[in-house]
């Protein structure tokens, strides 16, 4: 459980904010650290989780792939997608970037978010990750963070 206060997730903004944070961010699969950073950056959205974003320095080389999605926000631009290959297992479409971001987003340029419910674990300050529910989404939910949350059923047109 986190020790930072609770937040609501209807008060984050809309159009969403960008704000660094230095916890300790990891990623395992299979046994392998897929990536780890004490300088993700936070994309705080009205009804979302969280989703983080790790530097592309700070993911371990050779594991993304590109894997040919794309999809569009209407306020961070389009967002281009990776499959993740760990010892010959390939998880498809497991991480996105903004490699343009619209201007008012150009800060998350380099870096990388993942859908943690697609890994073994996930951690923010040693504590266990858990997923935004859907497939749509990726935020991280943490002790810190407060619903409902957007992605269930019957939540995507909230």
């Amino acid at each position: 459980m986190s020790s930072r206060p609770t937040e609501s997730v209807w008060d984050y903004p809309r159009p969403p904010r960008i704000e660094p944070d230095d916890r300790e961010i990891v990623i395992e699969h299979g046994g392998r650290v897929i990536a780890r950073t004490t300088q993700s950056v936070r994309v705080l959205e009205t009804s979302h989780p969280p989703a983080f974003y790790l530097p592309r320095e700070d993911i371990a080389d050779g594991l993304l792939e590109p894997s040919g999605r794309r999809t569009v926000c209407e306020f961070k631009g389009a967002a281009s997608y990776f499959d993740v290959q760990v010892d010959g297992e390939r998880i498809t479409d497991a991480a996105w970037t903004y490699e343009r971001p619209s201007t008012a987003f150009a800060s998350l340029a380099g870096f990388v978010s993942f859908y943690p419910g697609r890994f073994d674990r996930c951690t923010v300050d040693g504590e266990v990750v858990e997923a935004q529910e859907g497939d749509f989404y990726g935020g991280w939910i943490t002790g810190e963070v407060e619903g409902p949350f957007k992605g269930g059923p019957g939540t995507f047109g909230w």
